[in-house]
């Protein structure tokens, strides 16, 4: 028996998807149209859209935040694990590259759950907390450019019910994280950002090592 997270070489990652996913057709697809996009790495692993979509579900989540849409790979996943009346709010700024989410959406029929927002998602946060919508939202997605996470996070945690759920990508970054040569913008700005998490009394927090990482945190009541 392993006392902690098992190394997971590429024989048993592969078995782990065998054993474990369940991945929809429309969903394998774009993974793969996604595949030969030039910035696919920016794609999150099936593994780890299905644990989303197991988290909405075991929530009862209705109403949800996504910050960074990509091809709408997560957006997909959890509209999908959404009831009839689930909505999902989606920022991003790039048209090209949600116009292949777009008609993904639409072919799995979930496009009438997802509000997407063209602009910086900063002001789409703010214009919500604006109309009033704080402590509106159940759950929150958050993978877009990293030197903005805290302020994608403060404004999440502020629409989020209490007991809502903020989902961080990448907040282990390869592994690059843990070495200080690694002095880029971006493996910086995560370091300041899981410290400032680690450090948040606002939140119950978990850091899953699922695809990049996940940071889990739940707003206290």
């Amino acid at each position: 028996m392993s006392n902690r997270t098992l190394q997971v070489t590429d024989e048993v990652y592969d078995y782990l998807l065998d054993v474990s996913l369940r991945e929809p057709e429309i969903l394998k697809e774009l993974r793969e149209v996604t595949a030969e996009h030039p910035n696919a790495r920016m794609q999150i692993s099936p593994e780890q859209g299905q644990f989303m979509s197991l988290l909405v579900r075991l929530m009862g989540a209705r109403r949800c935040l996504e910050i960074g849409v990509f091809t709408g790979y997560s957006s997909l996943a959890v509209a999908a694990a959404l009831p009839d009346n689930g909505l999902i709010l989606a920022c991003d700024v790039n048209e090209e590259y949600t116009s292949i989410a777009r008609a993904f959406w639409e072919r799995a029929g979930v496009a009438g759950k997802i509000d997407l927002r063209l602009g910086p998602a900063l002001d789409t946060l703010d214009d919500l907390l604006d109309d009033g919508q704080a402590d509106a939202f159940d759950f929150a997605f958050i993978d877009a450019d990293k030197s903005s996470y805290p302020g994608y996070f403060d404004r999440c945690l502020r629409l989020l019910r209490p007991g809502g759920l903020i989902a961080v990508d990448n907040t282990l970054w390869s592994g690059r994280l843990v070495d200080e040569r690694e002095q880029d913008a971006d493996s910086c700005a995560l370091r300041d950002f899981n410290r400032a998490v680690h450090a948040d009394e606002r939140i119950d927090l978990s850091l899953v090592p699922i695809g990049d990482g996940l940071t889990l945190a739940r707003k206290r009541p």
